[in-house]
Formats: C-alpha cells, sequence, structure tokens
C-alpha cells in the first residue's frame, strides 16, 4: 500500500466524490453578481435615452427586411435575433444590456488576475473603474463608470470593451507563457490557431467600436512589448499572424460596408444634455478642462504606476534583501514586487532572475496608460478615456490588495483612495443606484427622456412623420418609424408631431397627446397641407 493512501484523510458526505476537497466563491465572483443585479435593475429602471434610439433604429430596420449604409456583423445578428424572437428593437437593447455586462465583469476578472493572483484585487479594480472617476459625470460609452453605465449598458461599445479586457488577458497570458498547456509547437510553443483566434478576437473589438479597437490594439503593444521574452522567428511569426487576422477582418468589412462610423462621442446637439464642450467627441480649445473634472480622481492610481516603473531598478536587490525574519521577509519583498517577479524563476542565492526586466517602465500597464495617452491626446478621441484610465485603476487596485502589514506610504494611498472613492461616489456616480423618490440629498440623477410609445401606436410601418422635437427626432426612429423634413415623401407625409408651441395646421386632426411634454400627434386630411418648416423646437 503507498504511503499517498495511508495519509489520506477519510471524508464523509458529498465531499467525499471529490477527495475532500469544496468549491468555494471568490470575493469577485460574490461581488461581481451583486454587481450584476444591481446595475441590472439600475439600467431597466432608466429609460432610454441618448444614442439608444440609433442602436434601436438599426435593430428595427433589419427587422423589417431593410438594411441600412453600414451594418455591423453584430448589428446583423440582432436583427436575426428581432426576426425570429418578435421582440423589437427596444425590448432587444433591454435584453443585451445584462449580457453585455456579463462580458465586462468577466473579461476584467480574467485580466486582473493576469496581472495578480491577489483575490481582493478583481473586487478593488470593480470598485475603481465604477466609481473612481472625477466629480462630474462622464457621459457616453466604453467605460465601467456607473451612472453612464445606466445608459450605454446595452450599446456595442459595452460589449466592445468587455471583449477588449479578455483580449487583454489572453495576450498578456500568451506573452508571459508561464503556465503549462496540453499542446504545443514544434519549438516549445504555443500553437498557431490561438494566435488567429486572438487576431479575430481584436478584429471582432474594431467592428463592434473603432475608438475601443484602437485603443484594445495599444493595449497588445503594451502587453507583448513589456512581458513577451526571447523574441526570435517563431515569436515574431505568431504575433504577425494575429495582426495579420485582425487587419484580415478590417479588411473583409471595410470591402462588404460592415464597418460603421466611429461614433466618437454624443451626437451633434447633445451638449446641453451631457455637458461636453466639444463637438462629435473630438477635444476643443476648452474640452479639456472638462475632461479633468470627470476623471481626475482616477489619477490616484498613478503613484502605483510610478511604483511598477521604479522597481525597475531595485527589483532583484529587493527580493534578495534578507531581514530580522528571513525568508519570511524575502516572500513579503517579493509579494510586494507582484506576481511576475515571484513566478519568473528563482537562483540559487534567491534573487529572481529577470525581474528588472519584466517590471519597470517595460510593465504592461506603465506602456498602457502612456500608450492611450497618446491615442487620446494625439488624435483627440474622448471616447478612449475608459481605457486610458483602465491602468492607473487596475495598477491601484493590484497595489492596495497587497497582504498586510501595510508600510506608511501604502497606507496614506489607501486612505486618499478611500477618500477619492466616497467623492467620486457621492458627486457624480450615486444617482445610478439611488432613484430619484428615495434620494436624500438630490445626487446627480440620469437623463429620463419621454416615451414616444403613446404616439407610436398609431403609426404604421414605414409611415414617414415630420417633426422637429427635440427628443422625438432621437428616439421615434427605434420604433421603426420613419422621420422626414416635410420635403421627401411629401404626398406621403399624414402625421405631425408637434411640440406644444407649434401650432396644428388646417386640415389637421388630433390623434394623441402626451401629458408629460405636451407634444401633439395630428393626422393630417387629405385635404391639409404639410407645413413648409416647423415654428421650432423645445429640448
Amino acid at each position: 500500500m503507498s504511503t499517498g493512501a495511508l495519509l489520506r484523510r477519510a471524508t464523509r458526505g458529498s465531499t467525499a466524490l471529490r477527495g475532500g476537497r469544496v468549491r468555494r466563491l471568490t470575493p469577485y465572483q460574490v461581488f461581481g453578481l451583486l454587481f450584476w443585479l444591481l446595475m441590472t435593475l439600475a439600467y431597466w429602471r432608466v429609460p432610454p435615452c441618448c444614442e439608444a434610439g440609433q442602436h434601436a433604429a438599426a435593430v428595427a430596420r433589419l427587422r423589417a427586411g431593410l438594411t441600412g449604409p453600414a451594418v455591423s456583423p453584430y448589428v446583423l445578428a440582432q436583427g436575426a435575433l428581432a426576426r425570429l424572437t418578435g421582440l423589437s428593437g427596444w425590448q432587444l437593447l433591454r435584453v443585451c444590456g445584462p449580457l453585455h455586462l456579463l462580458v465586462l465583469l468577466t473579461g476584467l476578472g480574467r485580466l486582473v488576475r493576469v496581472l495578480t493572483p491577489r483575490p481582493w484585487a478583481p473586487v478593488l479594480a470593480l470598485a475603481f473603474l465604477s466609481v473612481l472617476w472625477g466629480t462630474r459625470p462622464a457621459w457616453g460609452g466604453g467605460s465601467l463608470a456607473l451612472l453612464p453605465l445606466t445608459g450605454s449598458l446595452g450599446y456595442p461599445s459595452a460589449l466592445a470593451l468587455g471583449l477588449a479586457f479578455w483580449a487583454w488577458a489572453l495576450t498578456g497570458a500568451r506573452a508571459r507563457d508561464l503556465r503549462r498547456v496540453r499542446y504545443v509547437g514544434p519549438s516549445g510553443l504555443r500553437s498557431l490557431s490561438g494566435y488567429a483566434a486572438l487576431g479575430l478576437l481584436y478584429g471582432a473589438v474594431a467592428l463592434l467600436d473603432p475608438t475601443t479597437g484602437l485603443g484594445a490594439a495599444a493595449g497588445a503593444v503594451a502587453f507583448t512589448a513589456g512581458w513577451q521574452r526571447g523574441w526570435r522567428g517563431a515569436v515574431w511569426g505568431r504575433w504577425a499572424l494575429m495582426c495579420a487576422a485582425a487587419t484580415t477582418v478590417l479588411v473583409l468589412a471595410t470591402h462588404a460596408r460592415a464597418l460603421p462610423p466611429p461614433p466618437y462621442g454624443p451626437p451633434a446637439g447633445m451638449t446641453a444634455v451631457t455637458g461636453l464642450t466639444w463637438p462629435a467627441g473630438r477635444t476643443g480649445s476648452g474640452g479639456w478642462t472638462g475632461l479633468a473634472d470627470r476623471c481626475w480622481l482616477a489619477l490616484l492610481g498613478v503613484p502605483a504606476l510610478w511604483l511598477r516603473a521604479r522597481r525597475a531598478v531595485g527589483g532583484p536587490s529587493v527580493c534578495s534583501a534578507g531581514g530580522p525574519a528571513g525568508s519570511q521577509s524575502r516572500s513579503r519583498a517579493c509579494e510586494a514586487a507582484g506576481p511576475v517577479s515571484r513566478r519568473w524563476g528563482r537562483g540559487a542565492a534567491g534573487v529572481v532572475r529577470g525581474s528588472a526586466d519584466v517590471v519597470g517602465w517595460r510593465d504592461p500597464l506603465v506602456l498602457m496608460f502612456l500608450l492611450e495617452c497618446l491615442v487620446l491626446v494625439g488624435g483627440g478621441l474622448v471616447g478612449v478615456l475608459g481605457l486610458v484610465l483602465v491602468a492607473p485603476q487596475c495598477a491601484l487596485a493590484v497595489e492596495l490588495a497587497a497582504r498586510r502589514p501595510w508600510p506608511r506610504w501604502r497606507r496614506a494611498l489607501g486612505w486618499a483612495t478611500a477618500g477619492g472613492v466616497c467623492l467620486g461616489f457621492l458627486t457624480a456616480q450615486a444617482g445610478a443606484v439611488v432613484p430619484r423618490s428615495v434620494d436624500p440629498v438630490g445626487f446627480v440623477q440620469p437623463p429620463r427622456w419621454p416615451s414616444y410609445d403613446w404616439a407610436a401606436r398609431h403609426i404604421g410601418p414605414r409611415e414617414p412623420v415630420l417633426t422637429d422635437a427635440y427628443y422625438a427626432v432621437r428616439l421615434l426612429p427605434g420604433y421603426g418609424i420613419e422621420l422626414t423634413d416635410g420635403h421627401d415623401h411629401r404626398p406621403r407625409v399624414r402625421w405631425l408631431l408637434l411640440t406644444r408651441r407649434e401650432r396644428l395646421p388646417a386640415g389637421a386632426v388630433v390623434v394623441d397627446w402626451s401629458r408629460r411634454t405636451g407634444e401633439v400627434l395630428a393626422r393630417l386630411t387629405r385635404t391639409g397641407t404639410v407645413p413648409a418648416r416647423s415654428a421650432g423646437s423645445t429640448r
């Protein structure tokens, strides 16, 4: 009888089938599930607004058998699902929102686990990415901030961000190449199919949202340049295959007119709603001031990035330094240096080989922050702001997830971060989870645009409607309703949607009206005339 059999502990009950080991939920799984439930309810609570009408309109057109000038494969899949299930564009957005959030949460957890094995680091990263922004809300997609997420969770940009997290995690795992794989190539490297699939994933991110795809490419360069070692022909070939696969996807999509225009920001005319001071999502002369108000709290993670860069000089000496506790002191020092330094390999003297090369300026988070800043400043693309802040927020989470006791500088950083989280939540993000009915102090609430269900039930499919009401122009297309300016399809115009300041023209009959906005839906008779231009618009 073997020694292992003699030493095996007797197990009873249901655990006997698994050898006495019970799988426990990690802290991130518990808090991630709570976050998913909370934000799903918050997303369903807030009525559609802003760009939701554009996305719902694309699905409604495909559901009716019409095509647009540029439709991504994801929107085509949504249109096919809408035709199979009978869901409208608005209903499909509500269904896709929780699915997008699930991809976001799993991708973030996988990314942080690649950076560090500390169990509480993903929980802190989720908290920082959702709250640690600024003292004014930053509207728009491409981020995990609580308040914008209540409106943008159903957008393709939310799914693109989650897939970008997954792509970065897979890229980092392949660049470090530390975990065992079952099948390797003749050169001892991973198979080519994995790199090709990774390239297809980056191409899918660019198809969903070109701005997020640009930021994801910068992150891929950061992880590859920061962690890849032993550059030789086979290694170069695998990364070149990944780039070729992503490029092929983009070329084919451009040729098939499946690449949507980059949604760099809210459409023109939404400045009064979002508070942005630059048109079309590009920074203007006064845009950087407004941008700083919406993200300055995330700069608390810059000291964590600086610490990761500074460890390039003292990496081996820190891990090999002795102390009063001997090996315990060395283990704590190596634990503070990060997972890469501990797992890279030890020499005879206990020095971590290659740690000076892995961390430092070639640390992927440091490189990613620099590259994303170049994309933001060089291109003036506000849509990559969420990706710019991922590096300092994740670095701060990794730093504060270290085991205690903490040195003074880490305790000071922790108190400053706690104050920043409270300030950011109370000033800019609390309205996402605190309803207006129970709001004690008047938090900033998500925009509550009016619904046009009352008008859509009277208008038939593909019937043109003449209106210049601010909200109606942006939401009515989501019901599959065609808008017109009065010049096109003039003989077919039979519906008018008038604001409370516009007069009812002769020959028009009132069909319904909204008690909230005072807008009137009127039907033109055969003797009625279409007004040449509306009297004005209201907001």
